[in-house]
C-alpha cells in the first residue's frame, strides 16, 4: 500500500511564489523582446528625442571654444552686440553688461552698438565704454525709423492706446513701446551702424546670464547654417494682436512663393486657421542679419506695417519675428540655446542637465526654469 503525503501549506506557498516569479520573469523577457522589434523612441519624451536627434551641441565642437593662448589675435566673425536702450536705463544696463562680459564677451571681444531715439549722454558713453575693452559705438535712430508713417491716423492710434490702457493690457497705453516694436520689427537691421554686420546678439538692460559661455556663438551659427537662436518661447497676450494672424494669412495668399516647403508653421498654428500665440521671446536673439534684410522679410514687414497694427493694436516684434521665422525657414535653421542660462524678469531659462551644473559653470536653479511651466511653448517646439 502506497501512502501519498499531501504537501504542507508551506510547501504549496513556495511553489506558488516560484510559479508567479517565473511568470513575471517570462513576461518581462517577452515584453523586452517585443520592444526590440519596434522603435524604442516611442517610449521617450519629445524633449529626449529632440536632444538625441536634432539638437546641435556646441560643446562637442572644440574649434568653437576660446583658446587663451590666442589672446587678442582671435579671429572673430562679422558680428556685434546690439543694444536698444535709453539714457535712464544706464544702471540696469551696466548690470547686464557686467554679467555679459564675465560670462562671454571678455573672451571674444565683440563690438557693442548702442542705439537710442535720443542722443546718448556723456555719462552713458563714459560708463558703458569703461565696462568693456571691446569697441563701443553709439548711434541715434533716424526719425523715419521712430515715428508715425504717413498712412497712420494718429487720433485713431491714440484712441486704441487709451482703450488698451483702460483694459489694463500690458504696455497698452505706451506710445514709445509701439515705436520700439516697429523699429525692432523692421528697421534695426537697416540702421547705418548695423548695416556693416552679418550677425547680431540682442542685449537688453536688466537681464541676467547665469552660465559661462566659452564658445563663439557667431562661429557656431555660421558653421551650422543657423539663422536664429532663442532661449525662451512663450505665449503672446492675445489682446495685443487681434488681427495680426488674419493679416499674415492675407500676405501668404498674395506671396505664396516666400513660404518654405519644410517650414515650422506647426509651432505657431496646427491648421493654419488660427495663431496659437507661441513666439520666441525676442529680448534674447542671436541671429543672421541678412535674413531680416531679405526680400521676403522686407515684403512681409512692409505688408504688416501698411496694415497699421503696430499702432492701432500693439503688435510686438516677438510675434512678428517668430511668425516670419516659422513660415520662411526650416526648423533646423532655428536653434534653441539650451546651454545659455538667461533671465528677463519674470521668466528665465536654466539648463536642467546635471553635468552642466556639476562643472561649476552655472549659478541658476534648474527648478525655476520656465521651460515646462504653463504658458511655455518650448514643449511645442520639441514636438515638431
Amino acid at each position: 500500500m502506497v501512502i501519498i503525503k499531501k504537501p504542507s501549506k508551506r510547501s504549496l506557498y513556495f511553489q506558488y511564489v516560484f510559479l508567479i516569479t517565473l511568470t513575471i520573469i517570462s513576461s518581462v523577457v517577452s515584453f523586452a523582446f517585443f520592444l526590440s522589434l519596434f522603435d524604442i523612441t516611442l517610449f521617450k519624451s519629445n524633449r529626449q528625442i529632440f536632444f538625441e536627434k536634432e539638437y546641435i551641441n556646441p560643446a562637442k565642437d572644440r574649434t568653437l571654444f576660446y583658446d587663451y593662448n590666442y589672446g587678442k589675435d582671435i579671429v572673430r566673425e562679422n558680428g556685434a552686440i546690439v543694444v536698444l536702450v535709453r539714457n535712464e536705463e544706464l544702471s540696469s544696463l551696466m548690470s547686464s553688461m557686467r554679467q555679459f562680459e564675465d560670462r562671454f564677451n571678455k573672451k571674444f571681444q565683440y563690438p557693442y552698438v548702442f542705439l537710442n531715439d535720443k542722443e546718448f549722454t556723456k555719462e552713458f558713453i563714459k560708463s558703458t565704454s569703461a565696462m568693456t575693452t571691446a569697441e563701443t559705438k553709439y548711434g541715434l535712430i533716424p526719425v523715419e525709423m521712430w515715428s508715425y508713417p504717413s498712412w497712420i491716423n494718429q487720433t485713431k492710434a491714440k484712441h486704441a492706446r487709451d482703450e488698451m490702457q483702460e483694459n489694463k493690457v500690458i504696455y497698452g497705453g505706451s506710445e514709445s513701446y509701439r515705436h520700439m516694436c516697429r523699429f525692432n520689427s523692421g528697421f534695426f537691421f537697416r540702421h547705418p551702424l548695423i548695416e556693416q554686420y552679418d550677425y547680431y546678439w540682442r542685449l537688453e538692460p536688466g537681464v541676467e546670464f547665469m552660465c559661462d559661455i566659452d564658445y563663439d556663438v557667431f562661429k557656431f551659427i555660421k558653421k551650422n547654417n543657423i539663422t536664429y537662436g532663442f532661449t525662451i518661447a512663450l505665449m503672446e497676450v492675445k489682446e495685443t494682436i487681434p488681427t495680426l494672424w488674419d493679416t499674415v494669412k492675407e500676405f501668404t495668399k498674395e506671396y505664396p512663393q516666400y513660404l518654405n516647403k519644410n517650414n515650422a508653421m506647426k509651432f505657431i498654428s496646427n491648421t493654419g486657421k488660427n495663431y496659437n500665440m507661441c513666439h520666441f521671446w525676442s529680448n534674447f536673439e542671436i541671429g543672421d542679419l541678412n535674413f531680416w534684410r531679405s526680400e521676403k522679410y522686407i515684403k512681409f514687414f512692409e505688408y504688416l506695417d501698411k496694415a497699421g497694427g503696430f499702432f492701432y493694436e500693439r503688435w510686438g516684434d516677438a510675434p512678428v519675428h517668430s511668425i516670419a521665422l516659422a513660415l520662411f525657414l526650416e526648423k533646423t535653421q532655428i536653434h534653441f540655446f539650451n546651454d545659455i542660462s538667461y533671465r528677463h524678469s519674470p521668466f528665465e531659462h536654466c539648463p536642467i542637465e546635471k553635468n552642466v551644473h556639476e562643472e561649476g559653470k552655472c549659478h541658476c536653479n534648474p527648478e525655476k526654469t520656465f521651460d515646462f511651466t504653463w504658458g511655455s511653448c518650448l514643449p511645442s517646439w520639441f514636438s515638431l
